[in-house]
């Protein structure tokens, strides 16, 4: 089996020696080379012939960005994973390189020190990332939508009604690859969107309020991080803040967001089962759910809570994914309505949720009485 060619690009020889030695005890991977700046990455590429480059964000003569920028420009095919520093300056960097085309992150011990056991852990979770970002086998072409459909013999109004079900929430799970997907979606989206959307994407604290700022920046709608007690409403979007998880309730006749501090499910805090099935428990059947890209499995028990409820589920499809874990999950599980590439999700998502309040609309005006023949 063909091992995982790895270059290691850090201007800390520490980290460069530790993450190596780590990283080669991964019987898959393959170290073969590392360097201590961007512009020697550069050199080495063409020489080496990596699958995966780890990358520092904060180097000298030529930083991780600038870096990356480079790479996508010559290998656009080539996995980047960058080394993020757990700081300010290193959370907004971090993002921008996901923005730029970066598969995923992994964020380095506060000081680095050559104690193995830290960067092992460190080494282990980079290990996880590079198999799921660079698989070995080639993706499969996407598979062919799926669409529920509604029973012959109803009522028109009915059969409207099973076909197009109303949709009064979005909500979105997404994980690895989901700042950039996000970055794609979420600006599709117009002004006068009708129904609130609520947003599970996991990130550590201070990356999921940059990530809505971020967002907000270029989005018609509103968006903003998920807090105690706020009242969503139609055209706005709140992030789930990160390490903590994100539920809805119905309270005084307004559904409000409540945010807690319970053990992670699926590893992850926040949690997208446990936004879907707060939801699926407020809405009902009215639920629009959207799971993308993203490794694991978070996502599939929600989305089977709302499938059971008579709501909606739409996923990512494979090629347009950088992992496609939890989507492929939904479509394994066979509650999948429909799988589509990214670029095609927004015109979906805003069809499904107009789709019902139109054709209700044609249906109220095609049974009104005319006045002239009234009485």
């Amino acid at each position: 089996m063909h091992k995982k060619r790895i270059l290691i690009v850090d201007d800390s020889v520490v980290v460069r020696r530790s993450l190596a030695n780590a990283l080669a005890r991964d019987p898959d991977l393959e170290i073969v080379g590392s360097a201590s700046s961007g512009r020697i990455a550069l050199l080495k590429i063409p020489l080496l012939h990596p699958d995966v480059v780890t990358l520092d964000v904060e180097m000298p003569e030529m930083d991780g960005l600038e870096t990356l920028a480079q790479i996508r420009k010559l290998y656009p095919e080539l996995a980047v994973i960058m080394l993020s520093d757990p700081t300010d300056r290193g959370v907004v960097a971090t993002l921008d390189a996901l923005t730029l085309g970066a598969k995923d992150y992994v964020t380095k011990p506060d000081t680095p020190t050559n104690a193995s056991d830290v960067f092992q852990v460190l080494g282990d979770e980079l290990a996880t990332k590079i198999a799921l970002c660079c698989p070995v086998t080639a993706r499969q072409p996407s598979s062919t939508p799926l669409v529920r459909g509604s029973a012959e013999g109803t009522s028109l109004r009915t059969a409207v009604t099973c076909a197009f079900p109303r949709v009064d929430v979005l909500v979105i799970a997404v994980s690895t690859g989901g700042p950039n997907a996000l970055m794609n979606l979420i600006p599709r989206f117009p002004a006068d969107f009708p129904v609130p959307i609520l947003i599970v994407q996991h990130m550590p604290p201070v990356f999921t309020k940059l990530l809505a700022e971020r967002l907000a920046a270029k989005c018609k709608i509103h968006v903003a991080e998920g807090s105690l007690h706020q009242t969503i409403l139609p055209g706005s979007a709140w992030i789930a803040p990160g390490d903590f998880h994100m539920v809805v309730e119905m309270d005084n006749g307004s559904v409000r967001i409540r945010t807690n501090g319970d053990p992670p499910e699926n590893f992850c805090r926040p949690s997208a089962d446990v936004l879907f099935r707060s939801v699926a428990q407020v809405y009902g059947a009215r639920v629009l759910a959207v799971v993308m890209t993203g490794m694991g499995r978070d996502g599939l028990g929600g989305c089977e809570k709302i499938h059971a409820a008579g709501g909606q589920v739409i996923v990512q499809d494979e090629s347009s994914s950088v992992v496609w874990g939890m989507p492929g999950l939904i479509v394994k599980a066979g509650i999948a309505d429909q799988i589509l590439p990214l670029g095609e999700l927004g015109r979906e998502i805003v069809d499904r949720v107009w789709r019902h309040r139109r054709e209700t609309r044609t249906l109220v005006d095609d049974c009104q009485i005319p006045s002239a023949k009234r009485n």
